[in-house]
């Protein structure tokens, strides 16, 4: 099966296996209660919302977020203790998926566990990008919606994973997507950017956004950042254009989603690739 047929036979396994919204009295939920999912939550003004046991962040207005990680627990429970005292509880059922799992044997060591210096430096920048992740800033920029940052040919999709010489690697955390190298690479949403760096060594050119509530976009291997830290960007701003820095094999962008730790698969928050591509 090809990549793209079996990424549309995916998306139509998760579509039969959960709502995309529900509503219970003061309780909102919009979006994919699935392995990889983002929700947008509302409930009433003051209110507290725990997440299994974990408080999140509710907006004044009664905003919250969800996201559930790729390997997720088929039940979450939520509970938000209303201002008047009231409570509401709800045990949400996470469906779950199946990912693209890869082997690959005989493979030089050099190329399935990096020498120590270069290691060094990879753990460097994992933990710049880390330190973004741990934003929780009370802004709602994810309110304006998303779009795609740039169209082409997807030539890698969330979840999929890779076995080198029997050692799992770490699943893929975001969309790939090729085109030619120069096109440009927009802002999925409203936000503030938080992290630019020239030359990661995994990662290139990479441009981390901070949409609020611990939601964070990440940009990696371009090939020119045309946006600052701090700088304020609307949905589909120009942030920079494709390139192949860092450790890729062709020009092509990877972007992701995270809610702080937790990878969302990003095909969940904008639909279907736009026509055409």
């Amino acid at each position: 099966m090809t990549l793209r047929l079996w990424q549309l036979a995916a998306a139509v396994i998760a579509g039969l296996a959960v709502s995309t919204a529900g509503t219970a009295g003061d309780l909102t939920l919009d979006g994919e209660l699935t392995q990889g999912g983002f929700v947008i939550g509302r409930t009433l003004p003051g209110s507290t919302v725990t997440v299994t046991g974990r408080r999140v962040r509710v907006s004044e207005d009664g905003v919250f977020l969800l996201g559930f990680g790729r390997d997720a627990a088929n039940t979450v429970d939520l509970t938000i203790r209303h201002a008047d005292g009231r409570k509401t509880e709800r045990e949400l059922a996470v469906s779950k998926r199946k990912y693209k799992i890869s082997r690959v044997d005989g493979l030089p060591e050099s190329k399935v566990s990096p020498p120590p210096e270069d290691l060094r430096r990879i753990k460097e920048d994992n933990a710049k990008i880390a330190n973004v992740r741990k934003l929780d800033t009370a802004e709602t920029f994810f309110q304006s919606g998303f779009v795609w940052p740039v169209t082409g040919r997807l030539s890698g999709i969330y979840g999929s994973q890779r076995i080198l010489n029997g050692k799992p690697r770490s699943p893929h955390n975001g969309i790939d997507v090729a085109a030619p190298k120069g096109t440009p690479v927009a802002a999925i949403a409203n936000g503030r950017v938080a992290l630019t760096h020239d030359g990661m060594f995994l990662t290139g050119k990479t441009v981390m956004i901070d949409h609020g509530h611990g939601l964070t976009s990440v940009y990696i291997h371009m090939n020119q950042i045309t946006v600052k830290s701090g700088d304020v960007v609307s949905q589909g701003q120009q942030i920079g254009t494709i390139g192949m820095t860092g450790r890729a094999t062709g020009p092509h962008l990877h972007w992701g989603v995270s809610l702080f730790k937790t990878h969302l698969d990003p095909a969940l928050l904008v639909g279907s690739m736009p026509e055409g591509n």
